[in-house]
Order: C-alpha cells, then sequence, then structure tokens
C-alpha cells in the first residue's frame, strides 16, 4: 500500500507534475539555450545557474511522479461521524479553539492547519469523534484536546 493521499491532494501533485514538465522544463531549456549563445561555458554564470535549475526540476518532477504513482487516495466517508483522512475538525484545548484538517503526510503543512494522518496529533484523532477528549505528547508538552465538531 501506498502512501495515503486525499483527492485534492494528488490533484495539487498532478498539477504541480503539469506545469513543471510543461512550463518549467521550456523557461530551463530556453534559458540554457540563450546562455550556451554567449559562448565560453566555464565562466558563464547564467549557464551554470540554468543548469542547476533544471537538476532541480528534473529531481521534483521524478519525486512528484513516485508520489503521484505510489499514493493511494482514501475516500473520505462523510456519513462517518468519527476523524479520518480528509475530516476538518474543529477542537478546544485548554487555552484557545482551533480547526485542523487531516492529511496525507505528503500534504502535511502544519502552518496552515494541515496535519498528517501520521503525526502525534493526527494519530490522536483519527477514529475519535465528536466530544471525544484526546491527550497529545507534543514538543511543549502534553496537551488535552476536546473534538468540538467533525466536518
Amino acid at each position: 500500500m501506498g502512501k495515503l493521499i486525499t483527492k485534492r491532494g494528488l490533484e495539487k501533485i498532478k498539477k504541480e507534475l503539469n506545469d513543471r514538465k510543461k512550463r518549467l522544463r521550456k523557461e530551463i531549456a530556453e534559458a540554457i539555450k540563450e546562455a550556451k549563445e554567449q559562448g565560453d561555458l566555464s565562466e558563464n554564470a547564467e549557464y551554470s545557474e540554468a543548469k542547476r535549475q533544471q537538476n532541480e526540476n528534473e529531481f521534483r518532477i521524478a519525486k512528484l511522479e513516485e508520489m503521484a504513482k505510489n499514493s493511494q487516495v482514501v475516500k473520505h466517508n462523510k456519513s462517518s461521524n468519527s476523524v479520518q483522512l480528509d475530516s476538518t475538525i474543529r477542537v478546544k484545548s485548554d487555552k484557545n479553539e482551533m480547526e485542523f484538517h487531516i492529511v496525507g503526510s505528503s500534504e502535511a503543512d502544519p502552518l496552515n492547519s494541515k496535519i498528517s494522518n501520521e503525526s502525534p496529533l493526527g494519530r490522536a484523532f483519527i477514529g475519535r469523534a465528536k466530544g471525544d477528549k484526546v491527550e497529545v505528547d507534543t514538543p511543549r508538552g502534553k496537551v488535552k484536546y476536546e473534538i468540538l465538531e467533525v466536518i
């Protein structure tokens, strides 16, 4: 079984992959061509930079292709009351209320409240329901959460 991912997450990967293959590859190839036309490549900073960008882009394309091929899209069961992959939950801790969107590990973006199902926080919420209380070990110590809503 591959990495779990939401439908939106897979669409995002495919969109980036398409952009890198169709648009970015052409832009980089054009930059390399222009740099070559300037002559001596041994001291040509533009050529070196374009080649570096090409290598980075090809590495990212390979990574995205692997992610798309080895990911398993999980269907969100909307009739379920329990937290699952692709659930958005509203929780309350001692200090405040917050929302989290539970996503696959490749989609995680904690700064935007997208937490991985494989993270300690994600694992603590998976399978729980509205009203459940969970305690999670975090870098700042144990934090208690109450699930207010599963969306």
